[in-house]
């Protein structure tokens, strides 16, 4: 058998443990999983692990001489919005600069690469969207991310791919950053109150799903766009109400409320969402049910309710 050897970045976050596990699952993958922890935050199972800054180009030839993956999944990123407008400089390493050195090292090794972007790169002004809409980012992240997508475009690499997603939601293994479901379930079983907003919109997106459709992509070997996302646009308001509803949560806890009530927030897209019609027919991508995707994860928090 012919091996894939993969080389995944951002392992220890949400998508990276999610990804590196479904790859390491599966026979024609040989797996590299990196991060900047000494040691990896989950159990490698029958992969790899080595530690890798990827704004330190040095450290990132010195890997690929190592490894010489034949494809590199990019899941590493500065991802807190409201970070990246306080830390432009470092947001802009990770998410911009970062990407355009994986992209020359691909480029020199004849890797493949698939770069994970963010419904962020839209203005939320026309959504949902499908791959060829216009982007146009409100914020410093979104800015970020779309000069990362610029990077791969302008690399001189033949076989790239760039998936871009909403709303990731899922569980992980001792994870810097929640997400905002996570966050909500814990909120509402300790009986806090919460303010949501009722005017953004997007597609959530479970973390199993968006590994299995990044499988696909490499299975297939697909380039260009994809929306990969889940198929259900809601508010975050009904996502939060939904979260309740799964947990059993007191739904009058959530207050709903408008974006500007958060006076100092960075400004975010109003309704985004993806049109996932591409990844449906290509890859035979088929996202999980919002409410099926919530309850899985409250299961695994231990707050989902029996009904």
């Amino acid at each position: 058998m012919l091996y894939n050897r993969v080389l995944i970045t951002g392992a220890n976050g949400l998508l990276g443990q999610a990804l590196t596990r479904r790859l390491s699952q599966l026979p024609e993958y040989d797996v590299l999983a990196t991060a900047r922890d000494d040691t990896p935050r989950f159990d490698t199972g029958s992969c790899g692990y080595a530690p890798l800054d990827i704004t330190q180009p040095d450290d990132i030839a010195a890997l690929f001489e190592d490894f010489t993956p034949n494809v590199l999944v990019n899941c590493a990123a500065m991802t807190d919005v409201d970070g990246c407008a306080e830390a432009k400089d470092d947001c802009w390493a990770t998410n911009a600069t970062a990407v355009q050195h994986l992209a020359e090292a691909c480029r020199r090794h004849g890797t493949r690469l698939v770069q994970v972007s963010t419904d962020f790169v839209f203005d939320g002004e026309d959504g949902p969207y499908a791959e060829d809409a216009r982007p146009n980012p409100v914020n410093y992240y979104g800015r970020s991310k779309l000069a990362g997508e610029n990077a791969v475009r302008a690399s001189g690499l033949a076989n790239w791919a760039i998936v871009r997603t909403v709303l990731v939601y899922g569980t992980g293994t001792d994870l810097r950053r929640g997400t905002i479901v996570t966050w909500l379930m814990q909120k509402l079983e300790a009986g806090e109150r919460v303010h949501i907003v009722t005017d953004q919109w997007r597609t959530p997106t479970y973390v199993n799903d968006l590994a299995r459709g990044i499988e696909r992509m490499l299975h297939y070997e697909k380039t260009g766009v994809y929306h990969i996302s889940g198929r259900e646009l809601v508010s975050i308001y009904d996502l939060a109400t939904t979260v309740a509803d799964v947990c059993d949560a007191d739904p009058d806890l959530i207050t709903p409320v408008t974006s500007d009530y958060f006076e100092d927030a960075v400004p975010r897209p109003p309704r985004t969402g993806f049109i996932i019609l591409k990844a449906e027919t290509e890859l035979g991508y088929h996202p999980t049910p919002l409410r099926e995707g919530l309850r899985a994860v409250g299961t695994t928090l231990g707050v989902a309710s029996d009904s």
